[in-house]
């Protein structure tokens, strides 16, 4: 009795997520939906592409169709949910191909459909997890804040760490060995500050200082043989606008290139990336990991008085990881004084072929920088140009690339100007970008429009990582090494 009782509840909400819907009329209009998900190009593996109709009210229906195979979703004032299993068996039906979605409404009892709009659907997979640290608008406080990772083939987010286990201090700059869930890093700062190295089971936990009197590790890169990581050791601080749209500027007093070697505790460098006349940050090793690019701009007379004269260039260096010795001179693939543009965060793709970098007017901290845009440059020509139609007229700034080098994760102020929140950009194999999609959620107008938060450094992972808000906590009371500098 009970057994044909399930199977009659399972009916009936299959056939709640299922209706028969008949179109009845047209409507002589586009629909408006939050967030914009119409002419999105999405992977065949992302969770449903929840959204809400603009102003709704009443009932309304969506109808997917992709490939012969269809789903009906019905919503109350237009919040459709869609459910997970037939999202599922859609994509799989219209990968490689396109969705045509269209919204009705109720109306005297008939359903008015307005215009459909198209979700392109590529077979190009995207990363299991999207790693990031979450927190408010602070500035120069902080609470409530940690790094947290989301399932994209779900709505599943889950906690690594938070900082109300460790008296509210603050953690940033998150990084992963080649999107490898056993291999990250992390800085904590105040109580028990340190840097936190994670590799194949093994917890380490450094002095962010060097005894030289050195500025702290600050931004990180992996090597791609996990055995090196990239830091930026710099001086930062803030400066404050009344009535500039940028609000915010960080801004360098010194900033210089070390490499720290796990396996040795060994950090070093070159005069090339350890100069006083020059301000160098951002490295990023390249896939085959013989080539350190980071960006550099000649070092200001004064700070912050000259903050807006600021430009970087993107600059390289080859380096042998086996005799851990740099080249002797530099090549420059942006050059920041015949652009009159600055460059930040550097991002090669996995496979070689591009170079993803931020490009905005003065300066290097792009994510307050209202111009900032991504640009993409061809490795084996050296050109380069906007990743059009990912950008907007806000900031887009931070970004990732999945394993296979057809995903980009990156943030993005556009929605409301004032939040950053993450989305995803399809790149094909010529370097062209699809349009970008928010990240789903189960309730994006009530989750977006609620949350008060920032999504902050947007890294892709190939599968979760086994690491719990109570393990950080313990983790950070180990003793701390000193990094030996040579």
């Amino acid at each position: 009795m009970n057994k044909i009782l399930n199977i009659l509840c399972l009916a009936i909400v299959f056939a709640a997520c299922s209706p028969s819907v008949n179109i009845d009329g047209q409507l002589d209009e586009d629909v408006n939906i939050y967030p914009d998900y119409k002419g999105v190009t999405i992977p065949c593996n992302i969770a449903p592409l929840n959204f809400s109709v603009d102003s709704a009210q009443g009932r309304y229906a969506l109808v997917l169709d992709g490939n012969g195979k269809s789903l009906t979703v019905t919503a109350k004032d237009g919040d459709f949910d869609i459910p997970q299993d037939q999202w599922r068996e859609l994509l799989a039906a219209a990968a490689g191909d396109s969705l045509s979605a269209t919204v009705a409404k109720e109306v005297d009892g008939k359903w008015l459909a307005y215009r459909p709009f198209g979700i392109f659907v590529v077979k190009d997979t995207i990363d299991r997890m999207l790693v990031y640290r979450r927190l408010p608008p602070l500035y120069g406080l902080w609470m409530n804040m940690g790094i947290y990772q989301r399932d994209l083939q779900t709505f599943e987010e889950t906690a690594i760490y938070t900082n109300d286990y460790n008296d509210g201090n603050c953690v940033n700059c998150h990084s992963l060995c080649n999107r490898q869930p056993d291999r990250m890093m992390m800085h904590q700062r105040v109580t028990n500050g340190g840097t936190y190295i994670l590799r194949d089971g093994e917890k380490i936990r450094l002095d962010s200082k060097f005894d030289s009197g050195r500025p702290t590790l600050t931004y990180p890169y992996w090597h791609p043989s996990g055995r090196f990581i990239a830091y930026s050791v710099n001086n930062i601080f803030q400066v404050f606008h009344t009535s500039d749209p940028n609000r915010v500027e960080v801004c360098d007093d010194a900033s210089d290139i070390a490499v720290y070697d796990i396996e040795t505790n060994e950090a070093f460098t070159s005069p090339l990336l350890d100069s006083k006349g020059s301000l160098e940050t951002f490295p990023a090793f390249s896939p085959d990991g013989r080539t350190l690019y980071f960006c550099s701009a000649p070092a200001p007379e004064a700070m912050p008085q000259d903050y807006k004269d600021v430009r970087y260039s993107l600059c390289a260096i080859a380096f042998d990881p086996a005799t851990r010795q740099f080249g002797n001179s530099v090549d420059t693939l942006f050059n920041a004084e015949e652009r009159g543009l600055s460059v930040s965060f550097p991002r090669p793709s996995p496979d070689g072929s591009y170079l993803v970098a931020t490009v905005h007017g003065y300066g290097n901290f792009s994510i307050w920088h209202k111009d900032a845009d991504l640009w993409i440059m061809d490795v084996h020509t050296g050109d380069w140009s906007p990743l059009d139609p990912a950008n907007s007229p806000d900031v887009d700034s931070y970004h990732s690339w999945s394993g296979n080098s057809r995903w980009l994760a990156f943030s993005s102020r556009r929605d409301d100007g004032l939040y950053t929140r993450p989305y995803f950009a399809y790149i094909d194999e010529n370097g062209r970008a699809g349009k970008p999609f928010m990240l789903p959620q189960r309730h994006p107008r009530q989750y977006y429009r609620d949350l008060q938060d920032s999504y902050n450094i947007p890294e892709l992972a190939a599968g979760p990582i086994g690491l719990t808000p109570a393990e950080a906590c313990e983790w950070s009371r180990q003793p701390a090494k000193k990094i030996i500098l040579k």
